[in-house]
């Protein structure tokens, strides 16, 4: 037999509490029924601690068929400690060389979201099946991170294991979280050489594959190519139209669906909602014929992602069941859209409530600290993630190295990115954005170039904090290099945000005509920021005519802003032209059109106080004075 040893099992196989009243909680079984009957009936009625007790004060011989359903009903009420406990005693009676009963146990870790667990029997398995490969391929691919679901997959397919069709479909979704279109390709290309283009699982999944890569024509054809296309594939469609901002279109096929069952409608609520149309969200979720706790969660969370802050607590004080997925969701959907302060205090109010977080509790409130550049409560959540055990949790460790960096503690941000046992694209992108917004160019591109070693692919907010890099060194060849990469290499298309970083980068380096050109060749419309970066340099380098064209180009998008005046004034200013400066001001007078004022932020005995330009409402403001 060989013994797969987990040391987290054995952690937990001496510690069945009351064991010697287990005989009074459950009656033995008479000469009619067996060990087995029992234990399956007891499985059958979740009553997982009782057969635990059963099972270590008998010495009755059972088989592999009741770890089976020991292992499933730890699935089914998601027990892990539980399920820690029925391996320790698979362990002891030498079952684990039994194959079923290998895959069972992985999936009931991965099922668990304990994927270390699931990793250490996986491989330890002297022999892995398709079921084995695909279970730890799911896991990765819906946990994260997803980078190792694709290496997984292709480690599979050297050894000689052929995929089959729930294989294809956890590796496309990992395509698809990653928005890696080129491997997304890849694997379609293979689907249709094996034959399996017309399984509805597959398809399903590819569609949601090139909605989440942008590519909304091809998810749009393999859909009309479908046959019989499910509530999931409709689904799928309309969450797709509305990940890429055509609502319009996502309501259409909404209202096409033969059928709609409660995802369906979440789907549709999330779209509106994410896309800002938070009033037609609200007016179809009172329309829902049946909410689910996810309904709630979605409405919720669309109201905070909306500024309605008010509103998002209503809904939150009114769901029938507040779980953790709720208090995360609210926490999350306050600490994304700039209400970190609010998300703080939800997370301590979660705490008072007697509601234990999560791992993605911890990912979700720790940006809140990194966005208010909190180091103390950032460091007072670390020490809370320690204790409850999730230090070595992907999506936690990305969101301490980005705490600890955007807080400006780089090398303890560095020392966990070290520390870690699985980076994914996230943590990386962390790492490096931390380096680049503290002016550390060198080791940004340094470790870029790492990342690309370790066949981590990046995405769109890894090639921007890169361009910024580039851009706070004066590195311009190196910066079109990057730029023209996104496009010819990671089939990226710029955003507003990579083009504004490459005329950041232009005009630090005074390349200012140059500047000038590449944003009229830009292929989408430029926004206000954009020449503003242009405006900014030329009152730096006292460019006064083509700092009067460019606020004349701003001016057109948006007159009432305050930005194109000031800095127009700073340039005649510069130049000595006191008579323009006073038109300027006029200007700016009659149209009503006000400087905004600087803010600052300090921390005091962990609270964080914020200070606007001539604002006195602060409560201190008299003593502050003296």
């Amino acid at each position: 037999m060989v013994a797969l040893l987990i040391e987290p099992a054995f952690h937990f196989q001496r510690r069945m509490p009351n064991l010697n009243s287990a005989t009074s909680k459950i009656s033995q079984p008479n000469s009619n029924t067996t060990t087995l009957d029992k234990i399956t009936e007891l499985c059958k009625q979740g009553r997982l601690k009782e057969v635990l007790q059963f099972l270590y004060i008998t010495d009755s011989f059972i088989d592999s068929s009741a770890y089976v359903s020991l292992l499933q009903a730890c699935i089914q009420k998601k027990t892990l400690p539980e399920g820690k406990l029925i391996h320790a005693h698979m362990n002891e009676r030498g079952f684990m060389a039994d194959r079923l009963l290998q895959n069972t146990l992985l999936n009931m870790y991965v099922k668990c979201l304990s994927l270390m667990d699931a990793r250490r029997v996986f491989d330890q398995m002297p022999q892995r099946d398709v079921c084995s490969w695909t279970v730890m391929i799911s896991g990765y691919s819906r946990q994260g991170p997803a980078e190792e679901a694709l290496r997984l997959f292709n480690q599979m397919e050297s050894t000689g294991v052929q995929p089959n069709t729930f294989t294809f479909s956890c590796v496309v979704s990992a395509c698809a979280n990653l928005a890696s279109l080129k491997q997304g390709v890849e694997i379609h290309e293979e689907i249709i050489r094996r034959g399996f283009q017309s399984h509805l699982s597959v398809t399903n999944a590819l569609i949601d594959m090139y909605a989440k890569c942008r590519e909304m024509e091809k998810a749009s054809q393999l859909f009309d190519k479908m046959h019989q296309p499910n509530v999931v594939s409709w689904t799928t469609l309309v969450s797709g139209y509305a990940h890429n901002k055509l609502i319009d279109e996502a309501l259409k096929v909404f209202k096409q669906m033969p059928a709609r069952d409660v995802y369906s409608w979440n789907a549709m609520i999330a779209g509106f909602a994410r896309n800002g149309f938070i009033d037609e969200a609200a007016k179809l979720f009172e329309e829902m014929p049946r909410r689910d706790i996810f309904s709630w969660n979605v409405m919720m969370a669309g109201f905070a992602q909306n500024g309605l802050v008010d509103e998002a607590l209503r809904v939150f004080s009114e769901m029938p069941q507040q779980t953790t997925i709720s208090w995360n969701a609210l926490i999350a959907g306050f600490a994304q859209n700039g209400h970190d302060g609010v998300a703080l205090k939800l997370f301590y109010q979660m705490q008072l409530a007697g509601v234990k977080p999560d791992s993605k509790t911890f990912a979700s409130v720790l940006p809140a600290c990194a966005n208010l550049t909190s180091l103390d409560k950032g460091m007072e959540i670390h020490d809370e993630i320690n204790k409850r055990g999730f230090q070595s949790d992907p999506f936690v460790m990305s969101a301490l190295v980005d705490m600890y960096a955007k807080c400006g503690s780089i090398q303890k941000a560095r020392a966990l990115f070290d520390r870690m046992h699985q980076r994914d694209v996230v943590s990386w992108t962390s790492m490096i954005t931390g380096y680049a917004m503290h002016g550390y160019a060198k080791e940004a591109l340094q470790l870029f170039e790492e990342m690309k070693c370790c066949g981590i692919i990046p995405n769109y907010v890894t090639l921007l904090s890169v361009l910024s890099a580039c851009s706070h060194a004066g590195l311009v060849d190196e910066g079109y290099r990057y730029f023209n990469s996104m496009t010819e290499h990671y089939h990226i298309t710029p955003s507003m945000e990579h083009y504004r970083c490459m005329v950041d980068l232009l005009c630090r380096a005074g390349l200012l005509d140059e500047a000038q050109n590449f944003i009229k060749n830009m292929l989408i419309q430029p926004d206000a920021a954009v020449w503003n970066c242009l405006l900014s340099a030329c009152r730096m380098h006292n460019n006064v005519e083509l700092g009067e064209w460019v606020a004349e180009c701003i001016l057109e998008l948006d007159a009432t802003s305050a930005a194109p005046y000031v800095l127009l004034s700073n340039i005649y200013a510069a130049a000595g032209r006191w008579g323009d400066i006073e038109k300027v001001r006029l200007m700016m007078k009659d149209r009503g059109i006000k400087k905004t004022p600087g803010c600052s932020w300090i921390e005091v005995n962990n609270q964080v106080h914020a200070f606007l330009g001539g604002d006195d409402s602060h409560s201190q403001t008299q003593e502050i004075k003296k």
